[in-house]
This record gives C-alpha cells, structure tokens and sequence, in this order.
C-alpha cells in the first residue's frame, strides 16, 4: 500500500510539475528567471514523447494541448500502475492456523 500511494504521488508531482510549466509560459512568465527555466526545462523533459502529438495554430495553445494531455497521461498511467499494485498485494487480517 505504502509503494502504491508513493506512486500516486509521484505521478501527481509529475504532472503538477507540467501544468505548472505549462501555466508559466501561458502567462508569460520571464523565460530568463531561473526557477521559470527549471520548471520549463523539467516539464520539457517530461512530456518529450507528447511533442509535436497536435499541431494547432498558435505555439503557446499547441504547447499547452500537448503538454497537457501529458499531465492527463501521467496521472492515468500513475494511479493505474498503483491500483494494480495495490490490488497484487495480499490484504492483511486474521491467518487460520493450519490443523
């Protein structure tokens, strides 16, 4: 259980990380600010499979498609991967003893 919310969280920071990169260019935000590189920089990292999935006119609104249906991806893939984990392992309770 314990590897299983370890990942659900893991997928959570994973697209939080994307959308808030996402957010930093929509906004504006100053490409040249160090914490703005870090975050586009980790995001660009993240979603490299997802780059260039639709094109549409415009490079922040395509940026943000892509890079949004990887967050979307992440997190399905995350909590997915960890409800079948959870389920794998053996649930706890009372053991019969063997006569």
């Amino acid at each position: 259980m314990v590897i299983a919310r370890l990942i659900r969280t893991i997928a959570g920071i994973v697209a939080a990380l994307i959308v808030a990169a996402i957010l930093l260019r929509l906004l504006g935000a100053n490409p040249h600010n160090v914490i703005v590189s870090d975050i586009h920089d980790a995001g660009q990292a993240l979603v490299g499979p997802f780059k260039g999935l639709f094109s549409i006119s415009g490079a922040k609104a395509s940026m943000a498609v892509n890079w949004g249906i990887a967050a979307v991806v992440y997190l399905f893939a995350g909590h997915l991967v960890a409800r079948a984990i959870a389920y794998a392992v053996p649930r706890g309770g009372w053991a019969r003893p063997v006569a």
